[in-house]
């Protein structure tokens, strides 16, 4: 067998993530929420790929990574509104953007691990990390308030 044709298999992180407080990441009509874990809350999966070739991206800002959903298909994805850069879902398969060679920003984060927890910062808007509010349910946003008034950092468990 010719050892350049050899197949690579891929397997993704799946995790369901959720708060401090235990408000876990489910989608509630097309948008990334958080909100308390309750008996019947289903968190959603959060597939995690790192990207192949991380030499090319900024040295330690983090391992860089992509991050979708399980089901249904998306991404995250980060662009810019205004002035101000947005998260939002896409739909498409993570795998997708695991197999480019060019990095593609706006679906890649940085992920920064520090003890249980966890930040991810948008390559393509370098300051700017995923976060939610502080209290009850809200959508998953970006802000540059690392763990001040919102909360930037996560817990990840692994789904089986």
């Amino acid at each position: 067998m010719d050892k350049g044709k050899q197949l690579s298999t891929v397997t993704p992180w799946l995790r369901h993530v959720q708060d401090l407080s235990s408000r876990v990441w489910v989608l509630h009509n097309d948008i990334l929420t958080v909100v308390p874990r309750k008996e019947q809350t289903v968190p959603v999966t959060v597939t995690l790929l790192p990207y192949q070739y991380p030499e090319i991206l900024e040295k330690d800002r983090g391992d860089p990574m992509y991050m979708g959903l399980r089901e249904p298909q998306c991404c995250l994805v980060c662009t810019r509104q205004g002035e101000q850069p947005v998260l939002h879902l896409k739909k498409g398969n993570v795998l997708e953007l695991y197999r480019q060679r060019e990095p593609v920003k706006p679906s890649l984060f940085y992920h920064n691990k520090s003890g249980t927890t966890s930040t991810f910062e948008s390559a393509a808007f370098p300051g700017w990390f995923i976060a939610v509010c502080s209290k009850g349910s809200c959508p998953l946003f970006l802000t540059q308030e690392l763990g001040k008034t919102h909360i930037t950092d996560f817990e990840m468990t692994m789904v089986h």
